[in-house]
């Protein structure tokens, strides 16, 4: 997803292990706090945990998180080293997993794949600002 530089952007590069998706939570939460969208941060620590998890889960590999502001929105994308892109998947009530991008889905305003020009995945979702400015 391209468009106008973003107003803020913040990164941070994790390696393929179980803390790491903890620490997109963590990171996802100081940036948010740091530009005073405390409203938002239920629903993006939940869709970067469940990015998180399937670059963990199915690339195996590090991956990179950023969070930033385009104009109205605030975009999450996590960039792994696979160029397989994740399934949507349907879960039945007792299943374990198979839920992350219905969750992705239902939680964020929009979101989508794409291939980078090395070939690597990155999976995004974005969130509406509050038009009134209310936190």
């Amino acid at each position: 997803m391209t468009g106008p530089r973003p107003l803020w952007s913040h990164q941070i590069e994790l390696e393929a292990a179980p803390r790491s998706a903890s620490v997109t939570r963590a990171f996802i939460s100081r940036c948010l706090v740091e530009h005073d969208l405390p409203y938002l941060l239920d629903p993006v620590r939940l869709v970067g945990s469940e990015l998180a998890t399937n670059a963990l889960v199915h690339a195996g590999t590090s991956f990179t998180v950023t969070l930033s502001q385009p104009d109205g929105h605030v975009l999450l994308a996590v960039r792994d080293g696979s160029a397989t892109f994740p399934v949507h998947g349907h879960a039945d009530v007792l299943d374990t997993s198979g839920r992350g991008l219905g969750i992705v889905d239902v939680v964020s305003l929009d979101w989508g794949m794409r291939l980078d020009g090395a070939g690597f995945k990155s999976v995004w979702a974005s969130f509406a600002l509050r038009a009134d400015g209310a936190v």
